[in-house]
């Protein structure tokens, strides 16, 4: 992964109005605000806009667990998005993604191994990541597999990562500090 340097500091939240420092803390979880939503406190509307569209995608689509966190390793790997992708390897393992997944997941779609399912999804990642567009191959494929609604909640997946990607290494947002690799 490549390493960013931090641009936009944690915020102090004690220095926010009641009302901006409840939409930031509706976040915590286990009692922990993450330190994406510390540097994001610099712009509370933001937060509150964006977290109930996150939300769906983080929790109420309708792919399946597996599938959902296969497309956000994806592109946070595309992207080089070493925040995006230390959390969701350890929310991933913990959901029972294995360490060989996570190998091939980091040399795409064509590693042996994939299923022809699972190897249709990791491209609908390529394909938008590279053309902005899932291909007519990759569609074919994956309309095999999938209702039109999780068609649509794969490309709103990958739409959703890839832009918290940007945002995490533009921002240059520090690594947790239970996360490995962190700095201590």
């Amino acid at each position: 992964m490549i390493q960013r340097k931090q641009r936009v500091p944690m915020r102090d939240l004690s220095t926010m109005t009641a009302e901006d420092r409840e939409a930031v803390e509706k976040n915590a979880m286990n009692g922990r605000i993450f330190n994406i939503f510390k540097v994001l406190a610099h712009h509370p509307k933001l937060v509150k806009r964006w977290t109930p569209f996150a939300g769906h995608i983080l929790g109420k689509q309708t792919l399946p667990f597996r599938d959902r966190e296969l497309l956000i390793l994806r592109i946070g790997w595309l992207n080089q998005a070493e925040y995006e992708f230390a959390q969701h390897e350890l929310i991933a393992k913990k959901g029972g993604i294995s360490d060989t997944d996570i190998v091939w997941l980091k040399d795409g779609p064509k590693a042996a191994g994939w299923s022809e399912k699972e190897s249709a999804l990791l491209q609908v990642a390529d394909d938008l990541f590279d053309n902005s567009v899932v291909s007519d191959e990759t569609w074919e494929t994956m309309s095999k597999y999938y209702s039109t609604e999780q068609l649509m909640d794969a490309v709103f997946t990958v739409g959703q990562y890839n832009m918290v990607s940007w945002a995490l290494n533009s921002l240059g947002v520090p690594l947790d500090d239970f996360l490995p690799g962190a700095k201590k």
